[in-house]
């Protein structure tokens, strides 16, 4: 692991004390971290309801056909022999 340094307020240091102290965590550090996870979380929740939203508005679902199979699959062949040129 790193180190980072932080400067806080007086009443943030006591309050991250205060959640040491209280014994959910064993120090500073795991309480940050443990602060910097749950946002980690909420972002990607976020970015998954985004996506949600944005294919909700995306129009009318059409139905999946063979053509649309075979396509997908001739991307992903495609990249894989772009990915094996650059190797």
């Amino acid at each position: 692991m790193t180190t980072m340094n932080i400067s806080l307020p007086e009443p943030m240091r006591n309050w991250v004390e205060e959640q040491v102290k209280s014994g959910s965590f064993g120090n500073a550090s795991e309480y940050i971290r443990s602060l910097i996870r749950e946002d980690q979380k909420q972002r990607a929740q976020q970015e998954l309801e985004a996506k949600l939203l944005e294919g909700l508005d995306s129009g009318p679902a059409t139905p999946w056909t063979k053509k649309d199979a075979e396509a997908i699959k001739a991307r992903v062949l495609a990249r894989g022999a772009q990915a094996k040129k650059k190797r």
